[in-house]
């Protein structure tokens, strides 16, 4: 078994019995995997891309038990000592944990963006969380303004939400 695939199911037995956080990082993983597919990101960098999207929201239970809500702000402080300690046990490269827990760290920051698989985590995790928020049709063409920059990602959120192609 590769280390997406320990990793994928360490997720699962992390959020094990709450089945909506784990259909969230499923899914953030699948549309990630997918646009740094179609936008030829390197094998490194997509890997460290599929690694960020699965453990991205790892901080919220830590936030939640320490201050008892998960802000965006909070999960990214909580969150990258948790991948940190995930990924080291799995095996990962030095340099995949240390972006991987980057990506963590601001997966909720939209400005600056340094990186393609940055860039594409966000686009990815917008693209579930529009959905799971039923966010209202103004709120999702302004995300589709701000938020989606590759090609790959700004076609699926038209296609998946009916935008008009401006």
């Amino acid at each position: 078994m590769n280390r997406l695939h320990q990793l994928y199911m360490e997720m699962i037995r992390y959020y094990q019995g709450d089945a909506a956080r784990i259909q969230h990082f499923v899914k953030v993983h699948s549309f990630a995997k997918y646009i740094g597919e179609a936008e030829g990101l390197t094998e490194t960098v997509q890997l460290t891309l599929e690694a960020a999207a699965l453990v991205h929201d790892i901080g919220i239970r830590a936030a939640e038990k320490k201050y008892g809500y998960s802000n965006g702000k909070l999960q990214e402080q909580e969150g990258p000592p948790l991948a940190l300690e995930m990924l080291e046990n799995l095996g990962f490269d030095v340099p995949v944990i240390e972006r991987v827990c980057y990506l963590v760290a601001h997966h909720h920051t939209y400005e600056p963006v340094d990186g393609l698989d940055y860039r594409i985590l966000l686009e990815a995790d917008a693209l579930v969380n529009l959905y799971e928020e039923a966010v209202h049709e103004e709120g999702v063409k302004a995300a589709y303004e701000h938020i989606f920059k590759t090609e790959t990602a700004r076609n699926i959120c038209r296609m998946m939400f009916e935008i008009e192609k401006r």
